[in-house]
C-alpha cells in the first residue's frame, strides 16, 4: 500500500478507537461508579483509568504482535480475542455482583473491614488495593476486538512502522476517550445529590457494573 493508504489506515484507526470506546460500557461505567462510590479523587480515578485502560490497550498489541511474527491467520487471533472478549464480560458481571453484595453488607452493618475466619479483616485500605487489581485483571484480559484484524494485519504491508502507528493512534484514542468520558462522569455526578443513596452505593455501583457486563455478553454493546 501506498502512504495515502496509510493515512486512510491512520483515520480508520482514530474513528475506530473512538466508536469502540464510546460504545462499550466497560471502558468507562466501572471507573466512573467506582469512583464515585469510593469517593475518589478526579486525578486518583484518571491514575486508575489510565492503567487500566494502558493494559487493556497492551494485551492486545501483544497477541497481535506475536501473531504477526509467527504468521498467524486473522481469523486465529480474532477466535482468541473472542474467547477473552467472553471471560472479561462474566469477569465484569461476576466483579459487579461481588461488589454489589459486599455494598449490602457493608450498608447493613456499617463495617468499613470484612472479618475473616480466625478474627482477621480485610481493611478499607486493602479493600481499595482489591478494588484496584480487580479492574486491572479485568481490563488487561478484555480484548480490543478491532485492532488486530480490522487494523494491524492491513498495516503489515507497510511493515512494523506503518503497525506502530497504527497501534499508536488506536491505542492513544482509546486511553483519551476513556479518560475523557470517565471525567465528564465523575465530573457530573458530583454535580447531582445523591445523600440519599450514600448508604448503599457501592450496592448501586455493583448492580450498573454487572448489567454493563450482561449488556456487553448478551447484547453485544
Amino acid at each position: 500500500m501506498n502512504e495515502s493508504s496509510l493515512i486512510i489506515l491512520l483515520g480508520s484507526a482514530l474513528s475506530i478507537g473512538f466508536i469502540h470506546t464510546v460504545i462499550g460500557p466497560d471502558h468507562y461505567v466501572p471507573f466512573i461508579m467506582i469512583g464515585r462510590a469510593r469517593k475518589w479523587s478526579v486525578s486518583r480515578a484518571m491514575a486508575v483509568t489510565f492503567a487500566c485502560g494502558l493494559g487493556h490497550v497492551i494485551s492486545s498489541v501483544a497477541i497481535g504482535a506475536v501473531g504477526i511474527l509467527i504468521g498467524s491467520a486473522a481469523g486465529n487471533l480474532r477466535s482468541v480475542e473472542n474467547v477473552r472478549g467472553e471471560i472479561a464480560s462474566y469477569a465484569l458481571i461476576i466483579f459487579g455482583l461481588a461488589y454489589g453484595i459486599w455494598g449490602i453488607w457493608r450498608g447493613r452493618k456499617g463495617h468499613n473491614h470484612i472479618h475473616l475466619p480466625g478474627g482477621k479483616h480485610i481493611d478499607s485500605s486493602s479493600a481499595r488495593s482489591i478494588t484496584f487489581w480487580a479492574l486491572f485483571i479485568i481490563f488487561v484480559l478484555g480484548p480490543c476486538e478491532p485492532l488486530i484484524p480490522i487494523l494491524m494485519f492491513p498495516a503489515v504491508s507497510h511493515n512494523w512502522h506503518g503497525v506502530l502507528l497504527v497501534t499508536a493512534v488506536f491505542g492513544m484514542t482509546t486511553l483519551i476517550t476513556m479518560l475523557t468520558i470517565v471525567y465528564l462522569g465523575i465530573r457530573g455526578l458530583a454535580a447531582v445529590n445523591t445523600d440519599f443513596l450514600e448508604k448503599y452505593v457501592h450496592v448501586l455501583a455493583g448492580a450498573i457494573i454487572a448489567v454493563s457486563g450482561m449488556a456487553i455478553r448478551f447484547f453485544g454493546i
